[in-house]
């Protein structure tokens, strides 16, 4: 059965592996039962917290049907440290296995953290600032560029990109994203707002899905472009009557402001607009004074 769930980046780094086919068995490949006794953690795994409600479902499908996807390990002394599948082995300790399939193989310690960090990337239960982190921290032990740690985890660039821009993000609106109460749609709308007040103020008006990513865009618009605000809040009379205007002078009317105040702006674009306009003026002034 060939390893999967594991995505490209961490498929890459462990290797293609199938454990029914004789052919492929070989030195770092063959799984073997290893007491659970005899295994530890690794330290440095990015991965602290275990859901418990899947962590106990799992601990059910191993005691029915046993562990089928092997772990990896390393050999520490005469003991061995986990680099993939720490959950699965925290789930057979729970049904009562002594022992568990494993790969033993040989990484060095970059090679270790490395694994470590993917297969925590690879995780479907990661919050947005989770992943973010872990990008972060990838990039950092293994001095890559935004393209490499793409390339790596089997993910496009402009993902990547804008999920590490989260954590550019003031610390209240961090904690939001990670406590699941504003979306990472919601969140990059801010990243490229550079007043944190306003972040923070404008991120409260959007958690718990109050707005969708689309209105919550044109709030965000909205405030950095209050004219464009303005303009939304005219009423029909309004508009109406900016309209009647341009069609008596011929030529682009426009208003900033709304019912309450404003300015009304007449546009023209040579000498024969203005005399036009003037005219028009005359007459309306000829009129008054009949």
């Amino acid at each position: 059965m060939a390893l999967k769930g594991l995505g490209k980046g961490l498929g890459a780094l462990l290797g293609d592996l199938d454990f029914n086919d004789d052919e492929n068995i070989g030195v770092g490949n063959t799984a073997v039962e290893i007491a659970l006794d005899k295994i530890d953690r690794n330290e440095d795994q990015p991965r602290k917290n275990f859901d418990e409600v899947a962590l106990s479902e799992l601990v059910n499908s191993i005691r029915i049907h046993g562990v089928i996807t092997p772990i990896i390990l390393v050999e520490k002394g005469d003991r061995y440290m986990i680099i993939a599948g720490e959950r699965r082995w925290r789930a057979s300790k729970r049904a009562g296995l002594k022992t568990i399939p494993a790969i033993v193989r040989n990484y060095t310690k970059e090679q270790i953290r490395e694994i470590s960090l993917i297969e925590n990337l690879q995780r479907e239960d990661l919050n947005p600032i989770e992943t973010a982190t872990a990008i972060k921290e990838l990039m950092e032990e293994c001095d890559y560029t935004q393209e490499k740690v793409a390339e790596r985890i089997g993910k496009s660039r402009t993902l990547v990109t804008n999920t590490l821009g989260l954590l550019t993000l003031p610390q209240p609106v961090i904690d939001l994203i990670a406590a699941g109460r504003l979306s990472a749609g919601h969140a990059k709308v801010l990243i490229s707002m550079d007043d944190a007040e306003a972040q923070c103020a404008l991120a409260l008006k959007g958690v718990d899905g109050k707005l969708s990513v689309r209105k919550f865009e044109e709030l965000v618009k909205a405030y950095r472009n209050p004219k464009a605000k303005v303009a939304r809040e005219q009423s029909l009379e309004l508009k109406d009557l900016v309209a009647r205007m341009q069609r008596t002078f011929a030529t682009k009317v426009s208003v900033l402001g709304n019912d309450k105040k404003g300015r009304i702006y007449i546009d023209y674009y040579n000498r024969d607009d203005l005399d036009r306009i003037a005219e028009i003026l005359e007459s309306l002034e000829d009129k008054q004074t009949l």
